[in-house]
């Protein structure tokens, strides 16, 4: 029996795969990228973004969209929205906005970062802009302020009916102003709680309009907001959660020509093991033709569809790089791989919710492989690694002494760097690590760049008061 890690991977899954190969020298190549070339220029560990991937995803899901709408004769139009609270890094955003995309925010200090947009020559006052999220005082005031200042396609979308009182108050538009309800929708059975702490209650939106927004010549209902936690899957939960979102689109239909929009809210998954498996297409268009049976039936013309993509934006463009320092062996059974960095400080999410993501070694794929524990750098018992999705366990190449072996951990690109925070102070002291970015030249070959070096100690030390 062949026991070497490249006959492990071809016996378990279909490989190599999209994003996914070897070359002739047994090392990874990640969406053609040879990573081990980085690793000997910069050294680990690293954070790296792949930016091209950005764009592919972004074509993905415009083709979807557009040719289910095609298929299924759909009179509406798609619009692809990028969730800022992903990734805020000025060449990830940037990067989206060459896609086409429009903007999803959050929070007040998104709006800033709009600005800012704005002053580099990134967008113009026409870009869409969604403003989601329970809003404070400060982000109502500044959707107030790029509303009075000339924007024309910024929708707030109110998690409350106190919201809608603010905007009355600040925004002094001549034009009527788009504004959207978020839906508090009902969570999955086996969730924390019932219904999500976010919106308004489905009984209390068209009580709502009728009494707040019908007849306001100064705001018009432009859009419904339709998210789940648990993003857009193929189950009966998924699907009975939209139509009853559907069947209130209707009913407001009938009494509000305005509303125009869908936002079906809650991304698409992504790719966190060789063995992932999602028909997007499938999804795509059973939720086009759903959409277009229910308004159908009712009698009302179909909405244009918005979807806000954060994860299946820029998360297959992420990848954070390690090396194996040490190998102990604590008990008859368990074999510990030692990491140079903190499962805690780098990927927050596998030590907060147990995410797990797509781990590769970077080389050592003719060695042969074993069972093994993913140990952190940091003082906490909980800074481990221990089991891949598609199977309870990690399975590694065995360590030689000739060659240190590498590994990376890959479609990390959304969300870590927001939850860790960026440089600041980390358990232990851990330092942030260095950030590589990979992109196309203007010659269309792939050039890479040193965004932000490690974190130092004297950075950390200033932050502290230890050095002023």
């Amino acid at each position: 029996m062949n026991n070497t890690y490249t006959d492990l991977v071809k016996q378990t899954f279909d490989f190599p795969q999209e994003g996914f190969d070897i070359n002739e020298d047994k090392h990874l190549l990640f969406n053609g990228l040879d990573i081990r070339k980085l690793i000997d220029k910069y050294g680990t560990p690293f954070k790296l973004t792949f930016l091209p991937k950005i764009g592919m995803q972004v074509a993905k899901a415009k083709k979807l969209f557009n040719d289910a709408m095609k298929k299924h004769r759909y009179d509406g139009k798609y619009y692809y929205c990028y969730c800022t609270k992903s990734s805020h890094f000025s060449f990830i955003v940037e990067e989206t906005l060459k896609q086409g995309v429009h903007l999803e925010t959050s929070f007040a200090y998104d709006i800033e970062l709009v600005k800012a947009l704005l002053k580099r020559r990134k967008i113009t006052k026409d870009i869409t802009i969604i403003c989601n999220g329970f809003k404070t005082r400060q982000y109502t005031k500044n959707i107030a302020g790029l509303i009075n200042s000339g924007f024309k396609n910024v929708i707030p979308v109110l998690d409350n009916v106190q919201e809608f009182e603010d905007y009355k108050k600040s925004i002094r538009s001549k034009d009527p102003v788009n504004i959207g309800i978020r839906i508090a929708t009902e969570e999955e059975p086996t969730f924390d709680f019932y219904t999500s702490r976010l919106g308004i209650k489905v009984k209390d939106v068209l009580e709502f309009y009728v009494d707040k927004i019908k007849g306001n010549s100064r705001f018009q209902l432009k859009m419904l907001h339709f998210f789940l936690n648990k993003g857009i899957k193929d189950d009966i939960y998924y699907w009975s959660e939209l139509n009853k979102v559907l069947n209130l689109y209707c009913q407001l239909k009938k009494i509000c020509p305005e509303l125009t929009a869908l936002n079906l809210g809650g991304g698409f998954p992504i790719k966190h093991s060789l063995g992932f498996e999602f028909d997007y297409g499938y999804m795509v268009n059973e939720i086009v033709s759903t959409i277009k049976n229910v308004c159908k039936k009712a009698k009302v013309d179909v909405p244009d569809l918005y979807t806000e993509f954060g994860s299946f934006t820029v998360g297959e463009s992420g990848a954070v790089i390690y090396s194996i320092l040490n190998e102990k062996q604590q008990n008859d059974r368990e074999t510990w791989y030692m990491i140079d960095s903190s499962f805690i400080t780098t990927l927050p999410d596998t030590w907060g919710i147990g995410e797990k993501f797509l781990l590769l070694p970077i080389n050592g794929w003719e060695r042969e492989y074993q069972e093994v524990h993913l140990g952190g750098l940091t003082c906490d018992s909980h800074d481990f690694y221990t089991s891949e999705e598609h199977i309870n366990a990690v399975f590694l190449p065995k360590i030689d002494k000739a060659e240190p072996l590498y590994i990376g951990f890959f479609h990390t690109g959304a969300y870590q760097d927001q939850l860790a925070g960026y440089g600041g102070i980390k358990h232990c002291m851990i330092p942030s690590p260095k950030h590589v970015v990979v992109e196309y030249d203007k010659n269309g070959n792939l050039e890479d760049w040193l965004y932000a070096k490690e974190q130092s100690a004297q950075s950390m030390l200033k932050i502290l008061g230890y050095i002023k």
